[in-house]
């Protein structure tokens, strides 16, 4: 069961406005107990109501599609002003703030069922071919380039049979993960106008653009910029050296 937190704080920012109006306004009653809780929580609420919709918004990482940038666990902050400042729940853009870039590492609402929140990194934007060959990255024909660390010792897993690579896409350095023993899934797309082709780091163990098509522009919710917390039960809990990392 999926949880619309924006709308049940839009719910709830609503009631308390309301109940604290017809209280103090109306029945003159603003000693009353309900119109005390609602004075009470209607500033808080609506506080985080505008900071959550229009400028950060926290998100739990649950898989590993963007190892190593991002670990099971990571708890990361989202800038809801980079790709433009949307209405809550309705996810009607207002004011144009910005457009992803080549290199972003994105949230957004999964184009199949809206009500998930996908985490990818932006590989190609309206107007670029993208291909895949060899386990290498072109966009417009432009390889992007890899520099080989060496083999990954995975946090979780132990050491995975998977190579840690830098890649540069359009001067954005980041870290990904290949196996060399899977199917590279090599593929060609011309990206359509309004749409973004999204990739895990994570190559070879990612659900991303290349199973599900491209990412609509009114599907964006924002670009992620800080780890603030991490904390992963089965692998023993909070993880000092990753918060305050950046995302790039």
């Amino acid at each position: 069961m999926n949880i619309d937190f924006s709308l049940l704080l839009v719910i709830f920012t609503l009631v308390c406005g309301v109940v604290w109006f017809i209280g103090s306004v109306i029945a003159k009653r603003p000693e009353s107990l309900p119109v005390e809780y609602a004075r009470s929580f209607f500033p808080l609420l609506l506080l985080v109501l505008v900071l959550r919709s229009f400028i950060f918004e926290p998100f739990r990482i649950p898989s590993g599609s963007m190892k190593p940038t991002l670990l099971v666990g990571d708890f990361i902050l989202v800038n809801k002003f980079a790709y433009g400042v949307r209405l809550p729940v309705l996810h009607k853009k207002i004011l144009n703030t910005g457009k992803p870039e080549r290199g972003d590492v994105a949230v957004f609402r999964f184009p199949n069922n809206p009500s998930l929140d996908y985490i990818k990194r932006i590989v190609g934007v309206p107007g670029d071919l993208v291909q895949y060959r060899d386990r290498k990255l072109y966009v417009n024909g432009v390889l992007a380039a890899q520099q080989i660390v060496g083999n990954y010792d995975d946090p979780d897993e132990g050491t995975a049979p998977t190579v840690e690579i830098i890649e540069d896409i359009s001067g954005v350095e980041h870290k990904i993960l290949n196996n060399r023993g899977s199917n590279p899934r090599n593929f060609e797309v011309q990206v359509d106008e309004g749409m973004y082709f999204a990739l895990g780091d994570n190559r070879d163990n990612s659900n991303d653009s290349r199973y599900w098509g491209t990412v609509p522009e009114d599907h964006l919710v924002g670009k992620a910029f800080l780890v603030w917390m991490h904390f992963n039960w089965e692998n023993g809990g909070v993880r000092w050296g990753r918060i305050g990392e950046s995302i790039n």
